[in-house]
């Protein structure tokens, strides 16, 4: 931790984290997990984004999921949908949360 008058910031390989997109700004040019309105889920390289968290990412692996319902049994039937996007531009407003991955989710 450094501090910085009354103010105590964590202190992160040597980079001061003082809002939220600076958190953001240490995955650029690492894969990340977007997860959007709609079960919609992008994996991905961070190569931008901005203060309204609109991106590109490249190396895209998309999954849509849809939801069915059994007209028998009335049970929740969960189709995903898979598809590779080489370079894609996400709008900001339909982003719910941004993950950097771990070595293991690669």
């Amino acid at each position: 931790m450094a501090e910085d008058g009354d103010q105590v910031r964590p202190v992160t390989q040597g980079t001061t984290i003082e809002e939220p997109l600076d958190l953001i700004r240490l995955s650029l040019d690492e894969k990340v997990c977007v997860k959007m309105r709609n079960e919609r889920e992008l994996r991905g390289r961070l190569h931008a984004f901005d203060q309204h968290l609109n991106m590109i990412l490249g190396e895209v692996d998309e999954t849509v999921t849809t939801i069915e319902i059994d007209e028998e049994t009335f049970e929740e039937i969960y189709r995903p949908s898979k598809r590779q996007i080489p370079m894609l531009f996400v709008r900001g407003d339909g982003v719910i949360l941004i993950s950097p991955l771990t070595k293991s989710q690669t």
